[in-house]
Parts: C-alpha cells; structure tokens; sequence
C-alpha cells in the first residue's frame, strides 16, 4: 500500500464499509471470517508496550482490516 493510500481517509472509508460487509456476507466462509477476528481480538486483549495509549492497537485493527478486505475482494470477486 503506497504511503499516500495509507493517508488516504477515503481509503480507510472505504476499507471500513467493505469490511463490514464481507464479514456478514454468508458468501465468505467462517474460516476466513476468523482470520480477521481473532488476530485483531487477540491484540486487544494482549498487554500493551504502551497501556492506556489505544493509538497501536487502532493501527494494527486498520492494517489488519486493509488485510482481509484485500484477500476477500481478491479470492471471492465480491
């Protein structure tokens, strides 16, 4: 993702409407769902470097999301 994509609050708009949707699409398989979830859950709960700083969880909930909305688009044509 080029760095001026990664700035881009139309591009996290966008990465957010279609995360929504492909992760209550009955076309996209709980597998897959998981592979977003649990990861992002996980990192949530983990202990932080920085505690009561939410900034890196934020991020890594945004990369994690550009991730899936990526594969999903590109594996089902959704």
């Amino acid at each position: 993702m080029k760095l001026r994509k990664l700035l881009s609050l139309r591009q996290w708009g966008h990465v957010l409407r279609r995360t929504v949707k492909l992760a209550s699409s009955p076309a996209i398989p709980l597998k897959e769902k998981l592979l977003f979830a649990v990861p992002a859950l996980v990192y949530w709960v983990m202990p932080d470097v920085l505690p009561f700083l939410p900034i890196d969880d934020i991020a890594v909930t945004m990369f994690l999301m550009n991730w899936f909305t990526e594969r999903m688009e590109r594996k089902y044509r959704l």
